[in-house]
């Protein structure tokens, strides 16, 4: 994103305006190329969601298989946040606003406030048990683990669709 802004600085030289319709067209084609690897992971996220609807989410009930399921479903989960939220919302939020700084946080108020996603605070929710997924959890975290990815898949998926479309 750095070159982008390099290429819309007046002090670069040529035309400024050229250059913000150049760094404008690469803001919309990675933001397209960022949408389409969402909507394969939300794709795969929404097969392993159906999947684990009729799993037990106890860890000793679950045997390697059942286990591995609920992996995947939760590595999924946290590949679409994180994809969402670390490429391209940050993205959307730059092209609107090349100036704009901040912090995780910020873009994720910035884009309540443009009606991209619906509930900034859902989604911080969501990127700390993306970071709880993240490093390694213990057997003993497992059931409440899986609670909480199930609880806010639903709400996951929808924001994400809405925001896509």
């Amino acid at each position: 994103m750095a070159l982008l802004l390099y290429l819309a600085c007046p002090s670069t030289g040529g035309n400024n305006s050229d250059n913000l319709n150049e760094a404008m067209s690469k803001y919309k084609e990675l933001l397209e190329t960022q949408k389409s690897e969402i909507l394969s992971a939300l794709d795969y996220l929404e097969y392993s969601w159906k999947k684990i609807q009729s799993l037990s989410n106890e860890p000793a009930q679950l045997d390697p298989e059942t286990l591995e399921t609920w992996e995947s479903f939760v590595a999924r989960f946290a590949r679409v946040s994180d994809i969402f939220l670390s490429k391209y919302l940050r993205t959307r939020i730059m092209m609107a606003d090349p100036a704009f700084r901040g912090e995780l946080r910020d873009f994720v108020n910035q884009a309540e406030k443009a009606a991209v996603i619906t509930d900034a605070d859902r989604w911080m929710q969501i990127r700390e048990l993306r970071n709880k997924i993240a490093h390694e959890y213990t057997k003993n975290d497992l059931s409440k683990l899986f609670k909480d990815v199930v609880l806010l898949t639903p709400f996951l998926i929808a924001d994400v669709r809405k925001a896509m479309s």
